[in-house]
């Protein structure tokens, strides 16, 4: 049997973060995951999914995430049902995630704050980039856009020559 659920898409408000009596952390939210196509009028519709998360992973999502966020979830669907204060039975579906990814920093969104999350504000993250050398020839900057940093772990760092390549060279 598969059950398998990915989603991209908007949270809808704050994770509901709450704890079960014996201490497990559960958070509740909705993904807001646009539909591929446009309706009638053009307007492109959005269907609303409720989720849930469980435990470490419910905390990280909630610290880490806000109202607006963009985010990628992995999961399995799963239905239950209870009877509510009326004496009527209750049918819910929603997704038990799994595996969750942020997509976007948190400063993309207006209504994001930091609390404390990592930032990395360093523009262009170079793996070649020396960072000990920056203070050098013009702060690293040799007046084209171009890092010079001398930098002899990249090949092709500041030749200034067009790379070439057919499919021939290329592995698939």
């Amino acid at each position: 049997m598969i059950n398998r659920t990915t989603l991209t898409g908007r949270l809808t408000r704050d994770v509901d973060l709450r704890y079960t009596p014996n201490g497990a952390a559960v958070g509740n939210f909705t993904l807001a995951v646009d539909r591929r196509f446009t309706n009638q009028n053009g307007e492109r519709e959005a269907d609303f999914i409720n989720c849930v998360i469980w435990r470490k992973s419910a905390e990280n999502f909630a610290n880490f995430t806000h109202k607006g966020a963009l985010v990628g979830i992995d999961g399995r669907l799963q239905t239950r049902n209870y009877e509510n204060q009326q004496g009527q039975r209750v049918y819910v579906t929603e997704v038990v995630v799994e595996n969750f990814a942020l997509l976007e920093p948190r400063s993309a969104n207006k209504g994001g704050n930091n609390n404390g999350a990592p930032q990395n504000n360093s523009g262009n993250n170079n793996p070649f980039e020396n960072q000990n050398n920056n203070s050098s020839n013009n702060g690293g900057n040799n007046g084209n856009g171009m890092n010079n940093n001398n930098n002899s772990s990249d090949p092709f760092a500041n030749s200034g020559d067009q790379i070439d390549i057919s499919d021939d060279d290329l592995p698939f």
